[in-house]
């Protein structure tokens, strides 16, 4: 074949992933020489994958056809003219070259590997908890690792608005991208997020995308006036006034945090928005005299509005009721005290005070009877000729341990065979006891307060025993089952028998008219008779066997 011929033939090579080959050469030597081609697959790889490269050439007596490179090669397969070999675990860029010898002359050619590496981390750092309106903020994007850096971009978004598009600075080190924003009202709750673009579509790959997790963003508008709040001057104790507090200009009115406080006392305030207006309305009751501080303040964002007003309150105190032990074990000590402010006397369980604003107290050893007893104090006191009064009670509780009532629980028991009882027994004590009756020889237990069938497998000595973290207490119970009288159901059986046959008896004679005709027995069809046994009689006609 002609030299002319062969060099459009070897420039026109089947389409291949990547052919670097070089169809020129030098001058006057075209019929010696031969080139190389190189054969790339995928020449744009992942860190650490791999990829094929072949190495082939049209010469007739190729030699020593081999791959150049750093990377760790295995050859997959070879032939007259061609050469595979594997590439692996590639982590930089890198270029290889193919080599061979054709009549006696080196054929050489190369190729550029480049690896490509996503973000390690994409990372938008943290916002401001609250940010004003109307004032500007930083979003910071960190991002870490990724190459090759010159296809790599950092993109700012709001939602899915791009608010800014910049390369990635520098070498694959973490590097941080900002942007200033001007915060809004329509930034509120809006999510801010970071996006890398490794762009390698002109590499033959697509674009690949990392994105942060997304950060939200809350902003807010807070006037500079103060809360207009309403209080009245007065207010005497144990009567309750409505307290009020307003503010305009609100942004967003449904973030506001309102509090509303009498002294150092925080009040329960119910909240309404109503555009951007927000209205805290709370009840305020007091229980001392003197003058107190109403304190409104609304919170939103990182800012604050205060008002305060004073109340004076006029009224007496008490009476106030305690026990020294709530709940006391049996036999404890308790000391009632009932108390009151000044000018204010108290009597206690009928016992007043020795003067107004002293206290009334007494002393008592708590027993089992003293359990919710119920202590009442009244309080008096003159304003203006008027006499008032209020009144306070508490309950005692008394701790002791359990008690079987033996009023209630009978200890001895006589019941009859197969009949249906319920075993009655209480116990008290504080805390409350539990009670179970146990069969002393096998240890069965007995329903207590449950209807259940009697047998005679139930007589025996039972132990009815209450106990709570107070102790315990055994009652022994007795229950005696008799078993039916034989004898007498014998003689109600028999009697029962009797009385069935005279019954049969005597409805035969009335069912029957016989009369004999023709050496035939008829029945009378004009009777009837019930059957008092469900065997029905028969019957018999002259020449036949009644057996």
């Amino acid at each position: 074949m002609a030299p002319s011929e062969l060099l459009p033939r070897v420039c026109g090579t089947s389409p291949i992933t990547l052919l670097l080959v070089c169809c020129l050469l030098p001058p006057g030597a075209q019929a010696q020489q031969f080139p190389l081609r190189l054969e790339v697959q995928n020449p744009v790889v992942p860190a650490g994958g791999s990829l094929l490269v072949n190495c082939s050439t049209d010469c007739p007596n190729p030699k020593l056809i081999t791959l150049e490179t750093s990377l760790f090669k295995e050859v997959v397969g070879n032939g007259l003219g061609w050469a595979a070999f594997q590439l692996s675990n590639v982590t930089s860029d890198s270029e290889v070259f193919c080599s061979g010898f054709c009549n006696n002359i080196q054929m050489k050619r190369s190729s550029n590997i480049t690896v490509y590496r996503f973000p390690e981390r994409v990372e938008l750092l943290p916002l401001p908890r609250w940010q004003p309106v109307g004032e500007n903020f930083t979003l910071r994007c960190q991002v870490a690792g990724g190459t090759p850096r010159d296809r790599l971009f950092v993109v700012l978004l709001r939602g899915e608005e791009e608010l800014s598009r910049q390369p990635a600075p520098g070498e694959p080190a973490e590097v941080e991208v900002t942007v200033p924003v001007l915060a809004g009202r329509d930034d509120h709750l809006a999510n801010f997020s970071c996006r890398t673009d490794l762009d390698l579509r002109p590499q033959g790959l697509r674009l690949f995308q990392n994105v942060s997790a997304p950060r939200q963003l809350r902003t807010f508008a807070l006037p500079m006036t103060t809360p207009h709040l309403v209080v009245p001057r007065f207010l005497e104790v144990g009567t309750t006034s409505s307290v009020n507090c307003t503010l305009d200009g609100l942004f967003p009115a449904s973030e506001v945090q309102v509090q509303l406080a009498l002294g150092h006392q925080t009040l329960n305030s119910t909240v309404e928005s109503h555009g951007n207006t927000i209205t805290a309305t709370a009840t305020a009751s007091v229980g001392q005299e003197g003058t107190q501080e109403v304190v409104c303040n609304m919170t939103l964002g990182s800012d604050s509005r205060e008002a305060r007003e004073n109340l004076t309150i006029y009224s007496f105190q008490g009476p106030i009721l305690n026990l020294s032990e709530p709940s006391a074990p049996e036999g404890t000590a308790v000391i009632v005290t009932c108390l009151a402010g000044p000018r204010v006397q108290v009597t206690l369980e009928g016992l007043p005070a020795a003067a107004p604003g002293q206290p009334a107290q007494f002393q008592l050893n708590a027993t089992e009877r003293d359990d919710r007893r119920i202590f009442f104090c009244n309080a008096s006191l003159e304003m203006d000729g008027n006499i008032l009064q209020r009144n306070s009670s508490v309950q005692l509780r008394v701790l002791y341990g359990p008690k079987i009532d033996q009023a209630k629980c009978p200890q001895r028991l006589t019941w009859k065979d197969k009949t249906i009882h319920v075993l009655q027994c209480q116990a008290r004590g504080n805390p409350d006891p539990q009670l179970r009756c146990f069969q002393e020889s096998s240890g069965v237990e007995v329903p207590i307060g449950i209807p259940f069938l009697v047998g005679l497998n139930y007589s025996g000595t039972y132990s009815c025993k209450a106990a709570s973290s107070r102790g315990t207490h055994t009652l022994i119970v007795v229950m005696n089952v008799r078993a039916q009288n034989s004898r007498a159901v014998t003689i109600v059986l028999g009697v029962l028998v009797v009385l069935g046959v005279v019954t049969i008896v005597a409805a035969l004679l009335c069912v029957f008219s016989v009369q004999k005709r023709s050496d035939i027995y008829r029945v009378n069809q004009g009777s009837t008779w019930l059957p008092l046994t469900s065997k029905q009689p028969e019957v018999v006609t002259s020449g036949e066997d009644p057996s």
